[in-house]
């Protein structure tokens, strides 16, 4: 009786197990997110954050905008433009060091959730990034001052296109 119970029981998670895959659209969704899953639902675009950052510290955020840049070494940063010339880049990083984004991201569109705020940024902290981006020695010795920027953090991401 023992014996047959176990077959039962075990054909029974076999079944289960292969009837449960996911669906490759539901696959394709979810490589899209990375950290928590979110959605682009809600998300304000990056050029109406930026007036707000310049009357507050921090501001809990969803922001829509266009990838930069990514960290080469790891995907541990990227940094997010308008779409409109002339407006600052924002560096995203991610909570806790929780998640790393597609090194190939540059040029597309992504929504990040998560905290704005205001910082100074260090000249060691600025040169790290720079060296991260694979930029030139020459380049990364021309970085002498801190720079006052809106930085991100965020605790998911999902790319858009």
């Amino acid at each position: 009786m023992l014996k047959k119970l176990s077959t039962m029981l075990g054909a029974a998670l076999i079944l289960t197990a292969c009837g449960s895959q996911p669906s490759e659209t539901t696959q394709a969704a979810a490589s899209k997110n990375f950290g928590a899953v979110i959605d682009a639902q809600n998300a304000m675009a990056y050029d109406a954050l930026m007036p707000q950052m310049a009357t507050v510290d921090s501001l809990p955020a969803k922001v829509s905008g266009k990838v930069s840049e990514v960290c080469q070494k790891k995907g541990c940063w990227m940094t997010l433009v308008s779409d409109q010339p002339g407006q600052p880049e924002m560096r995203v990083t991610f909570k806790d060091y929780a998640f790393f984004m597609p090194k190939d991201l540059a040029g597309k569109h992504v929504v990040v959730d998560g905290y704005a705020y205001v910082e100074n940024t260090p000249v060691d902290v600025l040169r790290h990034y720079a060296e991260d981006a694979g930029k030139s020695k020459e380049e990364i010795a021309a970085i002498t001052e801190p720079k006052r920027e809106v930085s991100f953090e965020a605790f998911g991401v999902i790319i858009l296109d």
